[in-house]
């Protein structure tokens, strides 16, 4: 094991399979896990006849899913390399596979599962295994402290739900944090409208980039200001009806939806540009 990659093994055999049961797994579906180790997720996927491909980035745990572990089962393929890396691309040449999962590295996790979540590819049902503060900012809602521009990434398209608290005795080596399971469930349709989806997200970053900032004060700091400056900003928040005295955290989806639509109009109107924000 290595320290620099976040390695907790996930030893649990009930916790595994309630992974695998959230996924919903069908036979001859395509699965997706990130940081396999040394397949104990894997393995019970495999039982399920699912075409799995695993993402794993540790050299010798490739060597025992390959050499040792599952190199001879037709359902298996293994990408090695960092998924940073590696998922965008495979997705961009592959396409959407039906499930993502994994046991997702404390030092990246978020990371990762933020690029997926802003790329344009979908699945329909991802189950992840990620620090409990993580998830409680995934899952929050408008209002609470934990609300913050990852509920607003995650929520645009997918249902969340927390689905399980795990203690650190599930893992080895135990780790010194409380981890959870959260699952999502891919909405039927996107609360963020495509042409406005590259403004949302633009103002969301802005939005949050200093929490204890005004909307207004973090507007005109952020790309946004740059974009239209500071009558610009003034203009959209009389135009979605916003109190720029507020904070990112005490505005709800209608009030996020309603900045992004003033955002695309005053674009569309003073400066010619259609495009979507950048």
């Amino acid at each position: 094991m290595s320290k620099k990659f976040g390695q907790n093994f996930l030893i649990s055999h009930p916790v595994r399979e309630r992974i695998v049961d959230l996924l919903e797994v069908s036979e001859g579906q395509q699965v997706w896990e990130i940081g396999p180790g040394i397949g104990s997720i894997t393995s019970l996927l495999l039982e399920k006849r699912a075409q799995v491909t695993a993402f794993e980035i540790d050299h010798g745990f490739c060597r025992i899913l390959n050499e040792q572990a599952f190199g001879d089962d037709p359902h298996f393929r293994l990408v090695e390399g960092d998924a940073l890396k590696t998922l965008p691309l495979s997705l961009q040449t592959e396409g959407v596979p039906a499930r993502i999962c994994g046991n997702l590295p404390y030092n990246v996790g978020s990371v990762i599962l933020a690029k997926l979540l802003e790329s344009p590819y979908r699945p329909s049902r991802m189950v992840f295994t990620l620090q409990k503060e993580v998830v409680d900012r995934i899952c929050a809602q408008p209002g609470s402290k934990d609300w913050s521009s990852f509920s607003l990434l995650a929520q645009a398209d997918y249902e969340v739900s927390l689905a399980t608290t795990i203690n650190s005795g599930a893992f080895y080596p135990p780790p010194k944090v409380t981890s959870s399971v959260i699952l999502f469930s891919l909405r039927s349709e996107s609360k963020v409208e495509s042409s406005l989806r590259s403004h949302f997200f633009t103002l969301v970053r802005d939005l949050f980039a200093q929490r204890r900032k005004t909307v207004k004060n973090n507007l005109l700091g952020g790309k946004v200001g740059a974009m239209v400056g500071k009558d610009g900003v003034q203009w959209l928040l009389e135009d979605a009806q916003l109190n720029p005295s507020l904070r990112a955290e005490a505005l709800d989806w209608e009030q996020f939806l309603a900045l992004s639509a003033s955002l695309a109009s005053y674009r569309a109107r003073y400066t010619g540009d259609t495009e979507p924000a950048r």
